[in-house]
C-alpha cells in the first residue's frame, strides 16, 4: 500500500513536470519561421508589379441604330469621321522579377507587355519607374525590361532548373488580380511538359500545383532556398489547379540574347531536314520510321565542319528523340549561337554521335540564301518603302503564283520591310519555315501571298 501523502506528492510532481514541458519559452516565434517564410522575405523586394496602358480604337457608326441603308453608312463615314472612332484605354497587370539590380534588368513574360504603351513598374517599397522594353521573344514567352535607378535595386539569386525533383516544394510570387506580392506554394508535379496554345507550342515547362493566375505571369517560381528556378506563365487558359513555369536555365540563354541583340538570335546549324515516311524508310533500309532526313547541307556551315552529310538520319538532338521536322526545329530553339549540340545520327545503318558548334548565320550569305529559297534578286525601293524585285527565276513558286520584276515586298510574315537590310534579316529569321507570307505592292495595290521556301 502506497501512503496517501506519497500519492498526493506524486500527482503534484507529475502536474508540475507537464507544465514545465509544455511551457513555451520566450521568443519561440522562430519555430514559425519556416524555410518558405525565409525565402519569401528574402525575395519579395525583387518581385515587381508591371502595368501597361494601351489604346483601343473602335470604329462606330453614330447612326447605326436607325436602320439606315449601307449606302448611307458609307456616306456618313466620309462626312462624320470623328463619330466613327471611339478610343478606350486598357491596362494590363502582370509580374516580373529583378535579375540584375545594378543595371535594372527585369525578367517577365512576353504576353504581359505585348500590347503596351507606357509600362510602369512598381516595387514592394512603393517606388514606381517607367520601364523600357529591352527585347521580347513570343516564341518563349519571355521579355526583358529595364528601369533606371540612382541606387542598386534588390535582385534575385539564380537557381538551377536542371536538377529539379518531382515532389519538391516550390513557391510562386506574383500579383494576381492586382493583389501585390501574393505568395502560393506547392510542389513540382512534372517536368519537361509541352503546352500547345492556339498560336504556338511551348516546350520543357515545369508543371506545379502552386496557384498561378493571370496576374502571376512573369513572376518567379522559387525553390525552398529562395532561388529562381522558373518564370511563371498563365498562357494555358484551360488549366485548373495546374501552373506552368519556364525553366530558368532555358530562360538564361534567351535573356542573354535579348540583352545583347534585342531579340533571340537562332543558332545556325546549316542543314535542311525533311520528314520520313514508310516508303522512304524502306527505300533507305531503315529499321523504323524515326528521325528526320538531312535533305541539304548549307555550304560553309557548322554542319559541314562537323562532317554531317546529305542522307544522314537525325534521331536525337541533345538526347531529345526526334520524330519530325517540328521536333527538330523546336529542339534547336533550346540552343544559342556558339553552343555545342550533340546529334545522334544514322548513316548506312550505323549509329554516330556528332558534335556541332553552332554559329550566328552570316548576313554575307543572305543574298545567296534568298536566291536559293525564293529565286529572286532585290534592291531597295527607296524612301524606306521596301525592296523591289529586280529578277525572278522561272520554275520557282513565287514566279508560278504571278510575282514579277517591279513588284515591291513590303512585309515578310510579321516583319515590316523598309530596306534591303530588313529583308535579308527577315528571310534569315524565317529561313527554316516551309513557307512565309509576303505583302506585295504592285502599283497602288497590295496583295498578301503565301510563298513556299526552297
Amino acid at each position: 500500500m502506497i501512503p496517501e501523502k506519497m500519492k498526493t506528492g506524486a500527482v503534484f510532481f507529475t502536474i508540475i513536470s507537464l507544465l514545465t514541458l509544455t511551457e513555451v519559452p520566450s521568443g519561440a516565434e522562430y519555430k514559425r519561421e519556416t524555410a518558405v517564410v525565409q525565402a519569401v522575405r528574402k525575395i519579395s523586394p525583387a518581385v515587381v508589379n508591371i502595368s501597361s496602358e494601351y489604346e483601343i480604337r473602335q470604329r462606330t457608326n453614330p447612326f447605326s441604330g436607325f436602320g439606315m441603308d449601307p449606302f448611307f453608312d458609307s456616306f456618313f463615314k466620309d462626312f462624320f469621321e470623328p463619330g466613327y472612332e471611339q478610343r478606350y484605354k486598357r491596362s494590363s497587370l502582370g509580374s516580373g522579377v529583378i535579375i540584375d539590380g545594378k543595371r535594372g534588368f527585369i525578367l517577365t513574360n512576353s504576353h504581359v507587355i505585348e500590347k503596351t504603351g507606357k509600362i510602369t513598374v512598381a516595387l514592394k517599397d512603393e517606388r514606381e519607374f517607367e520601364a523600357q522594353v529591352v527585347g521580347a521573344d513570343p516564341d518563349s514567352d519571355l521579355a526583358v525590361l529595364r528601369i533606371e535607378s540612382a541606387t542598386a535595386l534588390p535582385a534575385i539569386d539564380m537557381g538551377n532548373s536542371d536538377d529539379l525533383m518531382i515532389g519538391e516544394t516550390v513557391i510562386a510570387i506574383g500579383n494576381p488580380f492586382g493583389f501585390s506580392n501574393t505568395v502560393t506554394t506547392g510542389v513540382i508535379s512534372a517536368l519537361n511538359r509541352s503546352i500547345r496554345t492556339e498560336e504556338r507550342v511551348f516546350l520543357d515547362f515545369i508543371q506545379t500545383d502552386a496557384s498561378i493566375n493571370p496576374g502571376n505571369s512573369g513572376g518567379p517560381l522559387l525553390n525552398i532556398n529562395g532561388e529562381l528556378i522558373g518564370i511563371n506563365t498563365a498562357i494555358y487558359a484551360k488549366a485548373q489547379g495546374i501552373g506552368f513555369a519556364i525553366p530558368i536555365n532555358k530562360a538564361r540563354r534567351i535573356v542573354a540574347d535579348l540583352i545583347r541583340y534585342g531579340e533571340v538570335v537562332p543558332a545556325w546549324v546549316g542543314i535542311v531536314v525533311q520528314n520520313l515516311d514508310k516508303k522512304l524508310a524502306q527505300y533507305l533500309k531503315l529499321p523504323s520510321v524515326k528521325g528526320v532526313l538531312v535533305k541539304d547541307v548549307e555550304r560553309k556551315s557548322p554542319a559541314i565542319a562537323a562532317g554531317i552529310r546529305e542522307g544522314d538520319i537525325i534521331v536525337d538532338v541533345g538526347g531529345r528523340s526526334i520524330q519530325s521536322v517540328q521536333d527538330y526545329d523546336l529542339a534547336l530553339k533550346n540552343y544559342a549561337a556558339e553552343d555545342t549540340i550533340k546529334l545522334g545520327l544514322l548513316r548506312s545503318e550505323k549509329k554516330l554521335s556528332v558534335a556541332v558548334r553552332t554559329k550566328i548565320f552570316p548576313q554575307a550569305l543572305a543574298k545567296e540564301m534568298i536566291d536559293r529559297l525564293l529565286g529572286i534578286k532585290v534592291n531597295s525601293a527607296g524612301a524606306g518603302k521596301g525592296v523591289v524585285i529586280t529578277d525572278i527565276r522561272r520554275n520557282t513558286h513565287l514566279a508560278g503564283i504571278g510575282a514579277k520584276p517591279g513588284d515591291i515586298i513590303r512585309q515578310v510574315d510579321d516583319v515590316a520591310i523598309s530596306t534591303e537590310d530588313d529583308f535579308e534579316k527577315a528571310v534569315i529569321k524565317y529561313r527554316s519555315k516551309s513557307s512565309v507570307v509576303l505583302l506585295l505592292q504592285r502599283g497602288y495595290q497590295l496583295y498578301y501571298i503565301t510563298v513556299k521556301l526552297g
